[in-house]
């Protein structure tokens, strides 16, 4: 049987190194699955993952001029199911804030959104302050006395 990069075949192991596994293929071949494609995880030790004999499912991914040949096991796993990476919305979220934009008006000027911004900012740093306050317990930090 000849070999393609880029084919899966079923191979059994017949090697365990600490820098890879030996995988007996089809037709005789041996090739050799490095400790970075044992799985799609981190790989300390190898024997936690395969064993000696255990039948796999390998991936080839080249087969060089003096016959060499190097496979993966976990580019012949199915693909994982993807996940939706948009985070979901937080309702709470820091000084329960609603830190979405707010909707433009397309006839505002730029001097008229900048004054809104730094209004609505002095609004959230004033009720920060206020509120690290309560939690010093209402004491300046200077005097030591309670405002």
């Amino acid at each position: 049987m000849q070999l393609e990069v880029g084919t899966v075949v079923e191979g059994k192991v017949t090697g365990i190194t600490n820098f890879g596994a030996f995988v007996e293929l089809p037709g005789g071949k041996t090739g050799m699955v490095h400790i970075s494609e044992v799985a799609p995880t981190f790989v300390k030790e190898i024997r936690d993952f395969v064993s000696e004999g255990q039948v796999v499912k390998v991936k080839v991914l080249s087969v060089s001029e003096d016959g060499k040949v190097s496979l993966s096991i976990k580019k012949a796993l199915p693909p994982a199911p993807r996940v939706n990476s948009t985070p979901a919305p937080r309702a709470n979220r820091p000084g329960n804030y609603e830190w979405q934009a707010n909707k433009r008006n397309e006839s505002d000027s730029f001097e008229d959104m900048l004054s809104r911004f730094k209004q609505t900012s002095d609004e959230k740093i004033s009720d920060l302050k206020k509120g690290l306050e309560s939690k010093r317990g209402g004491f300046s930090r200077h005097t030591g006395q309670q405002k």
